[in-house]
C-alpha cells in the first residue's frame, strides 16, 4: 500500500465539559447512595465517574485518516477513487447540511460539539450514498489530504517534487 503524500489523522475527542458533566454524573449517583453508608457512597462515586467517562471516551475516540488510497472515517472505508470534490463548511453551513440541506442515504461521521466539517461528493456509480459529511476540526487539511491522496492514485508514476 502506497502511503499518500500528505498524511491526515484526527481523533475528534469529547470536549473537556464533557469530563465534567461525568465528575457530576459520579456526584450525583453518590448522592442516591449516601443513605446506605460512606462505603456505598464512594463506590458509587468512583463507579458512576468511570463508567461516564468511559461512555463520553469511547463516542469521542472516532477517528478520520487518510492511509494510502483510502480515507477512513470510523469504521468506514471509502477508496479516495470513489471520492469526488471536497467542501470545506463553515460552522453555519455545516449546522445546515446537519440538519435541513441532509440527505438520508448519506454517510455522516457527526460530532454536533465540532462547529467545522467537510462535505465530500461520493462519486461511485455503484454506491447510493450521495455525500460523506464529516465533522471535522480541521476541514482545510482534510480537503487538501484528500486532494494529494486522489493525485498520488491517479498518476503513481509522476515523480516527487523536492
Amino acid at each position: 500500500m502506497q502511503l499518500s503524500a500528505s498524511p491526515y489523522e484526527e481523533r475528534l475527542t469529547a470536549p473537556r465539559s464533557w469530563w465534567v458533566i461525568s465528575f457530576l454524573v459520579g456526584l450525583a449517583l453518590a448522592l442516591v447512595f449516601l443513605p446506605f453508608g460512606t462505603l456505598p457512597m464512594l463506590g458509587a462515586l468512583v463507579g458512576g465517574t468511570a463508567v461516564a467517562a468511559v461512555a463520553a471516551s469511547a463516542y469521542g475516540s472516532v477517528r478520520i485518516r487518510v492511509v494510502g488510497d483510502a480515507l477512513i472515517a470510523g469504521d468506514a472505508r471509502i477508496p479516495v477513487p470513489a471520492l469526488g470534490d471536497a467542501e470545506i463548511m463553515d460552522a453555519e453551513e455545516a449546522r445546515a447540511w446537519r440538519t435541513h440541506k441532509a440527505d438520508t442515504r448519506a454517510f455522516m461521521l457527526l460530532r454536533s460539539y465540532i462547529p467545522t466539517a467537510l462535505r465530500v461528493q461520493v462519486t461511485d456509480p455503484a454506491d447510493p450514498t450521495p455525500y460523506l459529511y464529516l465533522s471535522t476540526r480541521e476541514p482545510e487539511r482534510l480537503a487538501a489530504a484528500l486532494e494529494a491522496a486522489r493525485d498520488s492514485v491517479q498518476d503513481p508514476a509522476r515523480p516527487a517534487q523536492s
